[in-house]
């Protein structure tokens, strides 16, 4: 029935991509020739090509042609149900489409809607992901709602947004980008988790705050349990906390440098290791952002510890995304230029003459910026849901992209210039 109601109600666009996904239910309506198909070996042989599974037995396929035929054309009454039912959408399904099955919840008052990683045969590939949505399903179905009062909560009522009842965890969320990225998820439904060393009030309800230090691996390890047994496995880590040295190479200390990579390199890695393992174990995807930024492709002479860094959390998104993709767990990078945020205040300059002035005239210059936190938030969650490799975010980081795959030489040269007192 829902499905009927589907193509009669949906988009354009999703009943043309769901009637070429559903090519085969034609098939199955004529008379005598999908059961000649199937007791000669053909249907059997050619899902097994097609899907990589194996070959399913003649009586399986003869008994699912019973079901479908069924199922098409022997539905009787409006298809609606009081039953707490749950819906798991395989993000890799050749023949259901995502706007199908959520259209479901059309018939069923707090659906509970859940896209899973995998493809149509989901049962047989990721059986234990299967049967752990089932055992939460029954553990959080509520009594049977009326159809006045449907269930309200997110994650087992029905989703107002794509964002509703999801669980983001940021780091670095006290200020600058990753308040503002917390932010910009909260305001569309998501719970938001804050992990900053100096941690302020998560923002959104029923978000919470947690002191850690992105350095600190058996500290981000109990963190990860912590969220994930009381929250919920996130369903986006945005690794965003860093900080900034500034100053000619040859100024840099060793301890300069073991603490730049501590928290911009080794704090994403840490990050992307324990939570994209606890992303995959579930088996529903998800999504990393790993902050870079510009100077991922901007040689400079004046932050060479900064760029270092910046540019191996870039190169490092590159390679988990490719290994990730087969989890449905996306990465993207996110390369903003000159930001009005508080990095300056907070950085160390060394080989400067009076390092405090030139913190100071820094952090004037950067917040003097017009370019609003709020749109790198809206751009990250845009990266997010279109799973972009890498977000670029201003003017000078575009162009910045642009000229180093076109022409680097020419930032080359403009990385000799000398740098003005600012």
């Amino acid at each position: 029935t829902h499905v009927g109601a589907f193509l009669r109600t949906g988009s354009l666009a999703a009943r043309l991509r769901q009637a070429a996904a559903s090519w085969y239910i034609g098939f199955f309506q004529l008379p005598r020739v999908p059961e000649l198909a199937w007791r000669a070996g053909v249907a059997g042989r050619a899902i097994a090509r097609r899907e990589r599974v194996p070959r399913p037995a003649t009586r399986d396929g003869l008994n699912g042609l019973d079901l479908y035929r069924a199922n098409i054309s022997g539905v009787r009454g409006d298809g609606r149900t009081d039953v707490p039912t749950q819906v798991l959408a395989p993000t890799r399904d050749r023949y259901v489409t995502p706007a199908l099955a959520a259209s479901a919840a059309e018939f069923v008052p707090g659906l509970r809607f859940r896209e899973v990683a995998g493809g149509h045969w989901l049962p047989r590939e990721r059986p234990d992901v299967v049967a752990r949505c089932v055992r939460e399903h029954i553990s959080a179905s509520p009594p049977l709602p009326t159809r006045e009062s449907p269930t309200s909560d997110a994650r087992v009522g029905h989703p107002r947004t794509r964002w509703t009842g999801k669980v983001v965890l940021v780091t670095g969320a006290a200020s600058g980008i990753g308040r503002a990225v917390a932010e910009g998820f909260a305001q569309r439904g998501a719970r938001i988790v804050a992990v900053d060393r100096n941690p302020t009030e998560a923002p959104g309800e029923g978000g919470r705050a947690f002191q850690v230090d992105v350095t600190d691996v058996a500290a981000m390890e109990a963190l990860a349990d912590e969220v994930c047994a009381e929250i919920g496995v996130p369903d986006v880590v945005v690794n965003n906390a860093g900080i900034a040295v500034s100053g000619p190479f040859l100024a840099h200390s060793v301890q300069d440098w073991q603490d730049i990579v501590d928290v911009n390199l080794m704090g994403v890695v840490h990050g992307c290791r324990i939570f994209a393992a606890r992303m995959r174990d579930r088996g529903e995807g998800g999504h990393l952002v790993n902050v870079a930024s510009a100077a991922a492709f901007t040689p400079t002479t004046f932050l060479p510890a900064y760029c270092t860094t910046k540019s191996a959390v870039l190169m490092l998104s590159e390679c988990l995304r490719a290994e990730l993709a087969p989890d449905d767990i996306g990465v993207t990078a996110l390369c903003p230029g000159f930001l009005p945020t508080g990095i300056a205040a907070s950085a160390r300059f060394v080989g400067v003459d009076d390092p405090a002035e030139r913190q100071r005239s820094t952090d004037r210059l950067l917040k003097r910026r017009p370019y609003p936190l709020r749109k790198v938030a809206a751009a990250v969650i845009t990266a997010v849901e279109r799973n972009r490799p890498v977000q670029l975010v201003t003017v000078e980081s575009r162009a910045a992209y642009a000229v180093s795959k076109l022409a680097p030489g020419v930032l080359r040269r403009i990385a000799r210039t000398p740098v003005p007192n600012l």
